[in-house]
């Protein structure tokens, strides 16, 4: 195992769909970021960077960042004089922390002696939640180094109420195996302390000049595993149902992508990949790579379908460079894509081409606002992949595009690498999120209840980094929107993000970081709040628990969220508070409508010092259980995104479907139904809740996004994060949000202009056609001067001026504007 290969047992854990599918990154060293929040801690070289690239260049030669998921094990190869630093980033998180030397086990090579077992490498042989494949290889690995896992020693590292960042470095004094281990445990919903992530630091003794990349390791047992060298192709051929896996080496590099229909190809017929009738049956304004769809040849046949996609970012589906293009731009001669194919798939009968229609991976170009087409830099990074799935018996080329005239490989022009899987190992679909730029990638996972979901439908979308129904078979929005308003649904909504904000300062924080008075909060109680920047402009919106004194639940919308929070307590000087991840630890359903009470009242058990269940009012919780006693532990609180009575239960993933199948029971004779997101934007729009993204951003204050009520600036007398801001915008507002109702029934859509006369007064935030209401209705952000209630508006079509739906201005909510339901 070569420098600075990790053994990546536990750092996939969160990034896939599926437990036994490997971490999408493999053992690729991640740099250390930019802190841009303070360049003047940066030597003086870099105080003033000409360019920031966090997660892709190197910041200090030699140095190295690596992740330990918890439960799982990192080990890494290190050198005479190598440093490693393990860090706990989020504190009260232990390490274990295991030496190998030759032949068996060797702390004093680091200067440490074993004072405790090695409980994570110990677990290994007992996992049955992995891949018994992937548990080999680690196992496989460490008694190749003298180790047997049950029998293994660690330095036991942080723990308890460790400050988070705290970090312990060492210095190795001959070659040895460094080995990480995360321990993991189930949170209980009455201590609220979730495991977190580990991080590795490593500072090479001896760096290399070019840095060195080494691939992520094979998904599974590869039956094709091809390196592609820069400016070259290769042809080759799958059958049917095989992933083919594209890696992306050192980062923003293209590779172009062809298919053959193999068959045809016998027969004499040559059926590609065709671009138009692929935009035609996937309808999008333009084609790209994705997972909404399959590429087309020209008699309508899928080739290829998108399984996995790392980057998020691709192309037009234009042609691969040719000579042509070179020779325009004045280099003749110059290597391209398009000659390199011709070469390839001539032994299999194929007609060469002066240009290629191809699928164009990691290629990053648009069209702009005036419908030009553009190009820049690939998003892609060293390890990035696209994975496929061959629709039929293929034959196909790929390339690493040997384009340095222009940024579409970052000047540079690098290695693309090839694996092809059998069909015999299925992977999750899933593509690739990273809360900040330099990030690790998480893939699309499953939810808790995904195993339930998935049994009443296949409609799924990606949501926030989680699978989530839009609406189930036999149902439908409408059937599910009609049983909200007058029955009882249940709906998933585990992508929440929820943090547990814990310590003797977290009541200090969060009234920093929140608009709420969270001083007010008693224990039990939920509050609703916006969260904003310096401008006012807003960040998420969330509500807040307070479980305790000194424990706290956020539950925001956006992983981000956490991470600001962390970077306020450092700010404000507040180091005896702990923010937790603990989404992976807390899924939940919401179960809203009239019935809900009556489904849900004879299901909770709570002990004695729980508040019951007719205790619990609007926007308070409570700790129980599913039947009595000994059922499954759940928090039960009166919230929800509805407008109707309701309520969320929250539990542990590996519980959920069990608590799905007891709601479901209870519901019943109540007419319980589920509900995906399409019904969900129904009832939320007539009850004037606001969505990220479409109501508010970070340019938009708590005041235009029609939730001022969370920003009591007479009451709250600390100061908070956006307060100055918002005192100056309350004073001289320009916009605020307001209710439409449209004539006709024609629907508004997001981002639609608002007009009075030829000029533009507002714009369309979310829209929808009420079924209760019979009226098409709009959420608008409007200028002041034309908010008054029954003010007359057009909202325009087409170019906003050839076509205009005429409006109302109205009250919201326009579903219940007392809220009368969900407080009954």
């Amino acid at each position: 195992m070569g420098r600075g290969c990790g053994l990546r047992y536990g750092e996939r854990r969160d990034r896939t769909a599926s437990t036994a599918d490997s971490h999408p990154r493999g053992g690729i060293p991640v740099t250390a970021p930019l802190d841009l929040s303070d360049l003047s801690s940066l030597p003086l070289d870099l105080a003033r960077p000409r360019l920031v690239q966090p997660g892709l260049l190197p910041v200090v030669p030699g140095h190295e960042r690596y992740w330990v998921r918890p439960g799982g094990v990192t080990a890494l190869e290190m050198e005479a004089g190598d440093e490693i630093t393990i860090v706990d980033r989020f504190g009260a998180q232990a390490a274990e922390f295991t030496v190998l030397g030759n032949g068996g086990e060797d702390f004093a090579a680091v200067g440490l002696r074993a004072d405790a077992p090695a409980t994570v490498l110990g677990a290994l042989t007992e996992a049955s939640t992995f891949d018994n494949e992937q548990v080999a290889r680690v196992v496989n690995a460490l008694a190749q180094r003298g180790l047997r896992p049950d029998a293994a020693h660690s330095v036991r590292l942080f723990g308890g109420w460790s400050p988070a960042g705290s970090r312990e470095g060492f210095t190795a004094q001959r070659p040895v195996t460094a080995v990480v281990g995360n321990p993991s445990w189930q949170m209980a919903l009455e201590d609220p302390n979730p495991p977190s992530e580990l991080m590795i630091e490593v500072q090479r003794a001896n760096p290399h000049t070019r840095r060195e990349i080494e691939l992520p390791p094979p998904l599974a047992d590869p039956i094709l595993d091809v390196r592609i060298n820069n400016s070259t192709a290769v042809a080759y051929e799958v059958k049917k149902g095989d992933y083919i896996q594209i890696l992306d080496v050192e980062g923003r590099q293209c590779s172009d992508f062809l298919a053959f229909d193999a068959r045809a190809l016998q027969e004499g017929h040559e059926l590609g990949l065709d671009a138009s009738t692929t935009r035609h049956i996937v309808g999008q304004a333009y084609s790209q790579p994705g997972l909404y769809g399959k590429f087309y040849n020209q008699d309508m046949d899928p080739l290829v379908e998108i399984i996995r996609d790392t980057v998020g970012r691709h192309d037009s589906f234009t042609p691969a460079c040719n000579a042509k293009y070179y020779e325009d731009f004045g280099y003749p001669g110059h290597v391209n894509c398009t000659d390199n194919f011709n070469r390839q798939l001539d032994s299999y009968r194929v007609a060469s081409r002066r240009s290629w229609p191809a699928l164009n991976l990691f290629y990053n170009t648009m069209f702009d606002e005036h419908n030009m087409l553009v190009f820049d830099e690939p998003w892609s990074r060293p390890g990035d992949y696209v994975m496929m799935q061959a629709q039929r018996d293929l034959v196909c080329a790929s390339s690493a595009c040997p384009d340095d005239i222009d940024p579409s490989n970052g000047w540079v022009p690098t290695d693309i690498h090839l694996r092809v899987y059998s069909p015999e190992r299925r992977f999750s679909m899933a593509i690739s999120h990273r809360t900040t730029p330099d990030a690790e990638p998480k893939l699309t996972r499953q939810t808790g209840f995904h195993p339930r979901t998935s049994a009443l439908t296949k409609q799924f979308t990606e949501y926030r980094n989680f699978w989530l129904p839009t609406h189930f078979d036999g149902h439908g929005p409408k059937a599910e929107y009609w049983a909200c308003r007058e029955k009882a649904v249940v709906m998933d909504l585990s992508p929440l993000r929820k943090f547990e904000v814990l310590g003797p300062d977290a009541e200090a924080l969060l009234q920093y970081c929140m608009t709420r008075n969270i001083r007010k909060l008693s224990e039990g109680q939920v509050v609703y709040t916006a969260i904003c920047n310096d401008t006012g402009g807003m960040i998420d919106d969330a509500t807040v628990f307070r479980c305790s004194d000194t424990n706290f639940r956020v539950i925001p919308g956006d992983d981000y969220t956490g991470q600001w929070m962390r970077q306020m307590a450092t700010e404000q000087g507040l180091d005896r508070v702990w923010i937790k991840d603990s989404t992976d630890q807390l899924h939940n359903i919401a179960v809203q409508g009239p019935a809900s009470r009556d489904i849900l009242r004879d299901l909770i058990w709570t002990p004695p010092q729980q508040p019951d269940f007719d205790s619990v009012t609007w926007f308070r919780f409570t700790i129980g259980r599913i039947g009595d006693h000994q059922g499954l532990p759940v928090i039960l609180s009166r919230t929800g995104y509805s407008g109707e009575l309701g309520y969320e239960l929250f539990c542990h993933p590996k519980d959920a479907p069990a608590v799905w199948d007891a709601v479901w029971e209870a519901g019943k004779p109540h007419g319980l139904a589920p509900m995906g997101l399409d019904a969900l934007d129904m009832v939320r729009i007539e009850s004037g809740l606001v969505f990220a993204g479409y109501d508010f951003d970070d340019q938009t204050d708590p005041f235009e996004a029609g939730i001022g009520f969370t920003v009591p600036l007479k009451t709250k007398e600390d100061d908070f994060s956006g307060r100055g801001a918002l005192l100056k915008r309350k004073e001289n507002p320009q916009r605020t949000m307001v209710g439409l109702e449209l004539e006709g029934n024609e629907l508004a859509g997001h981002g639609d202009p608002v007009h009075v006369g030829r000029f533009k007064v507002g714009v369309i935030t979310s829209a929808t056609r009420s079924p209760i209401l019979r009226k098409n209705i709009a959420l608008c952000r409007m200028m002041v001067e034309h908010a008054e209630i029954g003010a007359e508006v057009q909202v325009g079509k087409l170019d906003g001026q050839q076509k205009r739906i005429p409006a109302t201005v109205v009250k919201t909510p326009f579903y219940d504007p007392e809220k009368l339901k969900p407080r009954s």
